[in-house]
């Protein structure tokens, strides 16, 4: 049976991890979440970890009351998620959202616990950091992430990385698909949140919508799989049925398809390399008919290309341009900057001064420097 720590829980990948739990029998050790402890008290009686921790400290007393008759551990604060992500157990799934779940990726490698990432910050953020530290700890990042997931298993498929020619992610275009820079001027929250096949967080849907969601996840793969950035494209898919592709040095392209259910990636995750039988509604093909792709629009949409800028200078540029996307989308959602200016002052702190760097010591520092130039434009 295997034993999992679900970073993130009550977030939306968090939930269908646990369904996934509940459906092929895997054991929860620990829960972790941000403030949510209505949910995360149901999750807590149904799963009966041995820790459940929770980011806000005064959530984390209310919680501990209302589970004092579980014999539950209950913990607050980072220090409580980073315990969490350090507990006992086969795999850590990393569902929590923005740069807070960098931290918990390392606690877990240190603790060498594999690693199921849903948060894209860690290796954004992180980098090739990352990926060396958890070779060092013998541990496996395993791709939650639809693109990286499809990747992942075509890649599974043919064994061979050495011989990649190119991997091509797959977007959706999000809910402004055709809509020139003078159309998104005007642009309102609500309009961004509005999905056309996703069911995601805030913060992923308005990524999104910009399509710095697809930036970030070119500087994941880049990491992830050894690949150049110059070497990753990008296609429109409407449907979200192919999820990625990899072109290899023959010319052939291997695709990974499904129905659009996150389920699918965060199973495979935790069964590599088996496959069980899911819950997932089965493709069909002939009902769905055709397929569609376009080339991305990067005059309209020109988050993607300050991902690559932000990649191109190393260090941890990568960090600025993640730091500030946080900023900027949060400011967008209170309603305080418009939807285009989110690349504005994404691209204005990315070329801010940078430390010499790439330590995980120097990534936290320029996560706040950043965060801290992006308020500044804000103001």
């Amino acid at each position: 049976m295997k034993r999992l720590s679900v970073l993130g829980s009550t977030g939306s990948i968090g939930t269908q991890t646990l369904d996934v739990c509940r459906r092929l029998g895997f054991s929860v050790v620990a829960l972790a979440a941000g403030r949510n402890i209505e949910l995360l008290e149901e999750q807590a009686r149904e799963f009966k970890p041995n820790i459940v921790a929770v980011y806000d400290e005064e959530a984390a007393k209310r919680l501990s009351i209302a589970l004092s008759d579980t014999g539950i551990s209950v913990l607050g604060g980072e220090e409580g998620v980073l315990m969490a992500a350090a507990a006992d157990c086969d795999t850590v799934l990393n569902a929590v959202t923005g740069i807070a779940g960098l931290r918990p990726t390392i606690a877990a490698i240190e603790a060498g616990n594999d690693v199921a990432l849903a948060n894209k910050e860690t290796l954004v953020a992180g980098g090739r950091r990352v990926m060396d530290f958890a070779k060092e700890h013998n541990v496996k990042i395993l791709p939650v992430d639809s693109e990286h997931s499809a990747i992942f298993q075509c890649l599974q498929a043919k064994g061979d990385y050495s011989r990649i020619k190119k991997l091509i992610l797959t977007a959706s275009g999000g809910p402004f698909f055709g809509k020139t820079a003078d159309e998104l001027e005007n642009v309102t929250a609500a309009d961004a949140l509005n999905h056309p096949t996703w069911n995601m967080g805030r913060k992923v849907t308005i990524d999104s919508a910009t399509m710095a969601n697809k930036g970030l996840e070119i500087i994941e793969a880049a990491h992830l799989f050894g690949v150049e950035q110059n070497n990753i494209d990008v296609v429109i898919h409407r449907e979200s049925i192919v999820h990625s592709l990899v072109e290899f040095t023959d010319n052939s392209v291997l695709a990974q398809l499904g129905v659009p259910d996150m389920r699918t990636p965060i199973q495979y995750a935790l069964t590599v390399p088996e496959r069980c039988e899911s819950a997932v509604e089965t493709l069909d093909l002939a009902k769905i008919g055709t397929l569609h792709f376009y080339p991305q629009d990067n005059e309209s949409f020109p988050s993607t290309n300050i991902a690559r800028y932000a990649l191109s200078l190393g260090k941890t540029a990568t960090a600025a341009f993640n730091a500030a996307d946080e900023i900027a989308v949060e400011a967008f959602l209170e309603g305080k900057i418009g939807f285009t200016d989110i690349p504005k002052i994404v691209e204005k702190t990315v070329e801010m001064p940078l430390p010499g760097g790439d330590s995980f010591e120097e990534v936290f520092e320029t996560d706040y420097e950043a965060r801290k130039f992006a308020a500044s434009l804000i103001k």
